[in-house]
């Protein structure tokens, strides 16, 4: 969407974390692993890793292991404002460089029916994703409001990774678009 080149590269990593931990520990944590995982491979490159949760009263809402548990996540963020954080990682082993950042943004929903959330259920979207829902799809018709980054809730805040790869290349992250000669930056996946 912006222009710059990535590889994605396959992660095989455990992303098993301290269940003391706060939200936004364990997304830095988990990101910092993937981007350090990658960035060995590579480093030369830049690696980039990233995690997003979706988080209510300080607890980490993860993918609905059935139905019944995605009917129960939509039924707690109805009428409420949940968080969603995203930490974003990037290193350049080479050069020993790091820069990172938590982005964390409020999404309010409105009053969830019963039907409403029966309805959504019907379709694929909330299976795959944290919280049980996806706000780029028809979960959009729930969002009364977000305070911060929408991308973010999508599941990468672009704006704060603009701005760690501008900290990480020393104001150059526009070699780093298409039509240049830079290397590709590395993305971890899932």
């Amino acid at each position: 969407m912006i222009g710059v080149r990535f590889e994605v590269v396959p992660s095989d990593l455990d992303e098993t974390t301290d269940p003391e931990w706060s939200p936004e520990k364990t997304v830095a944590e988990l990101a910092s692993m993937k981007a350090v995982h990658v960035g060995a491979g590579h480093p030369d490159r830049i690696g980039i890793g990233a995690d997003t949760v979706v988080v209510t009263d300080d607890r980490i809402l993860g993918k609905p292991e059935d139905p019944d548990d995605a009917r129960a996540t939509l039924r707690m963020l109805s009428g409420r404002t949940h968080q969603v954080m995203t930490a974003v990682h990037l290193i350049w082993t080479e050069e020993e460089l790091v820069a990172s950042a938590v982005e964390t943004t409020d999404v309010t929903f409105r009053d969830l029916s019963d039907d409403d959330i029966d309805r959504y259920l019907a379709t694929s979207e909330p299976y795959d994703k944290a919280g049980a829902y996806g706000i780029q799809g028809q979960a959009a018709l729930f969002t009364e409001g977000i305070r911060g980054c929408f991308y973010n809730v999508v599941g990468f805040p672009i704006v704060r990774f603009w701005a760690l790869l501008n900290e990480i290349t020393d104001g150059h992250a526009d070699d780093y678009r298409d039509g240049t000669t830079s290397p590709d930056l590395l993305a971890l996946g899932e």
